[in-house]
């Protein structure tokens, strides 16, 4: 079956059955590898990417039911070789240690600010208990986001 995507800004055409979980096509037929394969039950956080302007676990979400949305994912946050104000904000702040749930954890965060750009220290720990990191950066993490929402406001 084909399906056609919205990636980072740009269409792509698939063959791939609908069930297809967007996590796979992301990285196996995109080649995107910011994405990561952290549980396969949307627990972790580890393949968070936006849905439109919406956090979505991709690991159990169906090409299918993508649609005409745009896809975002760590690789089409910045702006080619300039970072966004939270990749800014994490390299600040520290908040990477393995790297392995970054990914999902600045797209949160961008679903987060674009909802509520002036979020407070409970919200923020309240918006992002949903997304694990076994390194224990959690408290870098809740920085950069306050770092990276203060220039983000100008």
């Amino acid at each position: 079956m084909s399906i056609s995507i919205a990636v980072n800004g740009k269409r792509h055409l698939l063959t791939a059955p609908a069930d297809t979980p967007l996590l796979y096509v992301l990285r196996n037929d995109l080649q995107l590898n910011g994405p990561k394969f952290g549980c396969g039950e949307a627990q972790c956080g580890a393949c968070t990417v936006l849905i439109g302007n919406q956090a979505t676990r991709s690991c159990v979400l169906p090409i299918g039911a993508v649609g005409a949305a745009q896809v975002t994912t760590i690789e089409g946050l910045g702006k080619g070789k300039r970072l966004h104000a939270l990749q800014k904000a994490f390299l600040a702040e520290q908040a990477a240690q393995c790297g392995y749930c970054s990914s999902g954890m600045l797209m949160a965060a961008k679903a987060l600010l674009d909802r509520s750009p002036y979020p407070d220290e409970a919200t923020i720990r309240r918006e992002m208990a949903g997304q694990k990191c076994r390194c224990g950066v959690h408290n870098r993490i809740v920085r950069a986001i306050q770092r990276a929402a203060e220039e983000l406001r100008g």
